[in-house]
């Protein structure tokens, strides 16, 4: 209950609010509640809706785990409360020559890697970049799902509305862009879409986009509890199973990811500090906030594989031509060198910082309390020559146990197990294996009773089986009710996953028939896409099918989220 002077301010406030704004606030204060108890989507409760003078919207979301596909549908959900005839259709399924028809669109659509908009957005994405169209009469508005971890916060988002005004469209509702605690943002965008159409868009919200700074991710410290090398000493790769230890509450689900902000080497921000002649303890502002030089070069900003726009930024400084290419920091100083140690605080202003790195859980919150597991390889290869790491999955896989770690939670929204009753199928080689033995734990701790169904697959069985006996024990338990097992080079010919989905291509159809659920997770290409086109034809062969109504059913299974992907 309010204090007395605090309830009359509110009453007041109430008595003196029209209905369309207190709807607005409705929605605002329903938003906040939401971000406070940490919910995994807006939820944004408004009644109906006297006075909603548009029909029909359009309501279409791009999403690469799943965020933004909800929020569209909650919004639908509300629309259709407020008697709007609503269309919500995901941006890869919509028919593009429908555009320059609509009246009302409003777009959720979130921003992947390097400031890309997710795969299911990336054809409506070229489509309005390369084609000259008109769209003087639609009227839209943009909320842009992000990471302000990441340099290019919301970019897709933003290129998106850019162009959609550019091509004649009026935003009747700022572009809003939201962090991963997007609840109170999505519900405050939805509120003043819903305020706009109360007047037909002919009033465009036109004040600047809310800039309440949000609550942001959860950050964790763990400390590593162990840290091993799955592979054998004669294998060609390092693939390290990481426990983290959190002292106090974890929340995470199987099917989700963490962050990690890594470390540059030491050697490397030295040579850096050597050869600009700078004074490792000046002190520097860095997307406002202060650290000395050697501090924000460790952790703070990428110093590695600089992006072509950094790169053209810092020819610009030392007034020199570069070629477009990516290059790390140190190579960069090396060859095109500063003048001085003021030059190169300047070349610091241009740097971004370091976006963080995303592995899936491993481990399940139900048998492993109190920790979370992940699974590393070790990425190496060559350059010039020279064997070089990859700067993330080096640094972990080095971290010895009682080492403190910083890391966030990744919700994925997508990438889910279904009811304990239902059966699911996991096709995972590689490190792909990781969610699929946070899935299996955790059915196994809660006691589900739907069937399992594991591929997995890598190079030799006698090196590269991660998590052998743990899979071993899930099959004599029974919780594992199949296994099949692809290893590439244990005979002449190259044998994977997809290979072993032919061979019992038979049952495979019988359990997606009765219901099963499938999850891929691994690398995109090749793999993902072996594995579709191979579900594709055990579709079209069992299922008595053409190819294009094998692609409907496939596109069928995705729609009812049946057929979920997480590759990289």
């Amino acid at each position: 209950m309010l204090a007395e002077h605090r309830l009359k301010v509110f009453q007041d406030l109430v008595t003196q609010s029209s209905r369309e704004e207190l709807i607005w606030m409705n929605g605002f204060l329903a938003g906040i509640v939401s971000a406070e108890e940490g919910a995994p989507a807006a939820t944004m409760p408004v009644p109906a809706t006297p006075g909603i003078s548009v029909n029909k919207i359009s309501i279409l979301y791009g999403t690469e785990t799943g965020n933004s596909k909800k929020v569209a549908t909650e919004f639908a959900a509300q629309s259709k409360k407020s008697g709007i005839n609503v269309k919500l259709t995901s941006l890869d399924q919509y028919r593009l020559s429908d555009l320059t028809k609509e009246d009302y669109a409003f777009f959720v659509i979130s921003t992947q890697g390097d400031g890309e908009p997710p795969l299911t957005a990336k054809k409506f994405y070229d489509h309005i970049h390369q084609q000259n169209i008109s769209l003087d009469k639609l009227k839209y508005s943009v909320l842009a799902l992000g990471d302000t971890s990441y340099p290019l916060f919301c970019k897709a988002g933003e290129d998106v509305n850019a162009q959609l005004t550019k091509l004649g469209a009026k935003a009747i509702v700022p572009l809003q862009k939201c962090d991963t605690d997007f609840a109170g943002e999505a519900a405050i965008w939805f509120s003043q879409v819903m305020k706009s159409l109360c007047t037909g868009g002919s009033n465009s919200v036109t004040a600047s986009p809310v800039t309440k700074t949000p609550k942001g991710k959860k950050n964790y410290t763990g400390t590593i509890l162990t840290n091993l090398n799955l592979n054998d000493h004669d294998s060609a790769k390092q693939t390290h199973h990481i426990e983290i230890g959190v002292d106090g509450e974890l929340h995470y689900e199987p099917g989700d990811s963490i962050g990690f902000i890594p470390r540059n080497k030491k050697e490397i921000v030295d040579a850096i500090l050597s050869i600009t002649g700078v004074d490792d303890a000046t002190a520097i502002e860095f997307r406002k906030e202060k650290y000395t030089i050697e501090e924000a070069l460790t952790s703070k900003i990428n110093i590695i594989h600089l992006p072509e726009r950094v790169v053209k930024q810092y020819a610009a400084i030392v007034q020199q031509e570069i070629p477009d290419t990516r290059i790390d920091l140190l190579d960069l100083l090396r060859i095109y060198p500063v003048k001085d140690a003021a030059q190169f605080e300047q070349v610091l202003k241009i740097l971004e910082p370091m976006a963080p790195r995303l592995y899936s859980v491993s481990s399940s919150p139900e048998a492993h309390d109190g920790e979370v597991h992940i699974t590393v390889a070790r990425d190496k290869f060559s350059v010039n020559g020279e064997l070089k790491y990859g700067l993330c999955s080096d640094y972990l896989s080095q971290l010895d146990v009682d080492t403190t770690v910083d890391f966030y939670v990744h919700k994925n929204s997508q990438f889910k197990l279904p009811a304990a009753d239902k059966d699911v199928i996991m096709i995972g080689p590689g490190t792909g294996i990781a969610p699929f033995r946070s899935f299996i734990a955790q059915r196994d701790a809660v006691g589900a009773t739907g069937r399992n169904w594991l591929f997995f697959g890598d190079q030799r069985f006698t090196s590269d089986f991660l998590y052998q006996t743990e899979i071993q024990n899930w099959v004599d338990t029974g919780v594992l009710t199949r296994v099949n097992l692809a290893f590439s080079r244990d005979q002449k010919s190259k044998l994977y996953v997809q290979h072993r989905m032919l061979e019992h291509a038979a049952e495979l159809w019988n359990w997606i028939e009765a219901g099963s659920y499938i999850y891929i997770c691994g690398a995109k290409a090749p793999m993902s896409t072996d594995v579709e086109n191979t579900l594709l034809q055990i579709i079209e062969r069992y299922g008595g099918k053409s190819a294009e109504l094998a692609q409907a059913y496939l596109n069928q299974l995705k729609e009812q989220g049946r057929f979920l992907l997480d590759v990289y």
